[in-house]
C-alpha cells in the first residue's frame, strides 16, 4: 500500500482517496487468507497505480468540466495517465514538454487578455470621475469622456467574461485530448 500510495501521490486530493479508499476495501473483502491472492490478481502496484491513472483520465474526459480548479486537476490526471501510458520514455517526455508548454502558452494568453481587460476597466473608472467634473465645465465633452469611459467599462467586462468561458472550454478540450491518448495507450497495452 505505501509503495501504491507512493505511485498515486500526484493525483488530485479527491481521486487520490477514492483510490486508496478502493485498495482498502478490495484487501479488507479479500481477508488476510486471501492477501496474496488478491496482490496476484493486482499485479504489481506499478502497473495497478497506471491502469487507475488511465482510468480517470478517461472518467474526466467523458464528463464536462464545470469548474476551472477541476478541469485543472483533470487536465494533471491526463498529464499523469500520458506518462502511464507505455510508450518510449524519452518519446514520452518530448510529448510532454510540448504539451505542458501549449498548456502554458495558452494560459498565458489567456492571462494576459484578462490583465488587460482588467486594466482596461479599471482605468476607465477615474476617466469617469473626470468625465463627471468636466460635464459643468464643457458639456460637450464631458458627455463624450462619460460615455467613452462606460464603453471602456463594458468591453472590460465582456472581455474578461469571454475570456473565462475560453479557458474553461480550453480546459474541457485538455481534458479529452489526453483522455483519448489514454485510451489509446490502453488499447495498445491490451493488444499485447
Amino acid at each position: 500500500m505505501s509503495q501504491m500510495r507512493h505511485n498515486l501521490r500526484r493525483l488530485p486530493k479527491e481521486d487520490f482517496d477514492k483510490a486508496i479508499e478502493y485498495f482498502e476495501e478490495y484487501f479488507a473483502e479479500a481477508g488476510p487468507e486471501q492477501e496474496g491472492q488478491a496482490i496476484e490478481d493486482l499485479g504489481s502496484p506499478d502497473t495497478a497505480a497506471d491502469e487507475i491513472i488511465r482510468s480517470l483520465a478517461v472518467q474526466n474526459a467523458m464528463e464536462s468540466q464545470k469548474s476551472v480548479k477541476r478541469g485543472v486537476s483533470a487536465v494533471w490526471v491526463g498529464i499523469l495517465a500520458v506518462f502511464a501510458a507505455p510508450i518510449g520514455l524519452p518519446l514520452a517526455f518530448a510529448a510532454g514538454v510540448l504539451a505542458l508548454s501549449f498548456v502554458l502558452v495558452i494560459f498565458c494568453i489567456l492571462f494576459a487578455l484578462i490583465v488587460t481587460a482588467v486594466a482596461l476597466a479599471l482605468s476607465a473608472i477615474p476617466l469617469l470621475g473626470g468625465s463627471l467634473w468636466l460635464l459643468f465645465t464643457s458639456p460637450i465633452n464631458g458627455l463624450a469622456s462619460t460615455g467613452l469611459s462606460l464603453i471602456a467599462i463594458g468591453i472590460g467586462f465582456w472581455v474578461v467574461k469571454g475570456c473565462l468561458w475560453l479557458s474553461r472550454r480550453f480546459l474541457n478540450g485538455m481534458t479529452g485530448l489526453f483522455g483519448k491518448i489514454a485510451r489509446k495507450g490502453k488499447k495498445h497495452e491490451s493488444e499485447k
